[in-house]
């Protein structure tokens, strides 16, 4: 009895003790951040399935998402085909294998360098709008107005930008590994003398579905971060127009840090299931 009296005795102290400990302001901001991030993220997957569903906004936002972003992606996309062949080249020629140069291009641009830089580039563009325009609503109780008058402003303005940006993403993608293939076809011509059907033939003939079907779904998850990570910043922004620009930039910071964590992850079950 006595020992067990002694027992309790020490795990009361223990407790108190433990209560009065002090958690790190950094850490307790950090932990409350990843709670509300998944409260949104779980209310996103519970707004989309369920109706009103807003059609006539979500082909908008596509539009405005994906339309508009073309012309910096793609311009990217080109630039780093042709860059990427001229600083191959002087390599293979040393080792003797400059023929192989439409082989390797194509592998690195498909596999990973157009999606990680089409995202980041999306990340940049993208993540940032999102943060800023969402913001402004918040701060100056657009999204309150919205909700007085009946409409869903999560559904409205959450929803569809995030579908959007998940959807948008690959076809950016797509478009932007086809324009770096021929980027990267002038810089071969820029030495050599290849035909567009030759050096397209040795690229086709190169890439298997393993390389281009992971490619392509990480895309998903590397839109989804972005158009969510943008929405969830600027929905919660506060303390005025100090706040929309804080969360403009925190949008994309942390959008580009998860093109990168998502893009390690996906390699690695690509090699676990042997795609790679």
């Amino acid at each position: 009895m006595i020992i067990f009296m002694q027992l309790r005795v020490n795990v009361t102290e223990f407790c108190i003790d433990f209560n009065c400990m002090k958690i790190p302001s950094s850490l307790l901001g950090f932990f409350n951040e990843i709670g509300a991030a998944s409260r949104f993220v779980s209310r996103y997957f519970q707004e989309v399935v369920q109706p009103r569903y807003e059609v006539k906004q979500f082909i908008k936002q596509c539009f405005l998402i994906g339309y508009r972003s073309l012309p910096l992606i793609g311009i990217t996309g080109f630039i780093m085909g042709l860059v990427l062949t001229m600083q191959l080249r002087p390599t293979l020629i040393a080792y003797g294998v400059v023929s192989k140069l439409p082989v390797m291009v194509s592998l690195a641009i498909v596999r990973e360098i157009g999606p990680v830089i089409s995202a980041l580039i999306f990340a940049g563009k993208i993540s940032s709008s999102m943060g800023a325009e969402l913001g402004s609503m918040k701060v100056t109780e657009q999204i309150d107005a919205m909700e007085v008058s009946g409409t869903n402003p999560f559904k409205y303005l959450v929803v569809t930008r995030v579908l959007a940006a998940t959807l948008m993403l690959p076809v950016l993608s797509v478009l932007s590994d086809a324009i770096g293939l021929y980027g990267s076809y002038l810089g071969v011509n820029i030495r050599d003398h290849t035909s567009l059907s030759l050096y397209f033939f040795e690229v086709f003939n190169t890439l298997k579905f393993g390389d281009v079907l992971p490619a392509i779904i990480k895309t998903f998850f590397f839109g989804f971060a972005i158009g969510i990570i943008g929405c969830y910043k600027g929905y919660n922004s506060s303390k005025g127009t100090e706040g929309v620009g804080r969360a403009a930039n925190s949008a994309v910071v942390i959008s580009s840090l998860m093109v990168f964590i998502i893009d390690l992850i996906t390699v690695q079950i690509t090699d676990v299931l042997g795609l790679n």
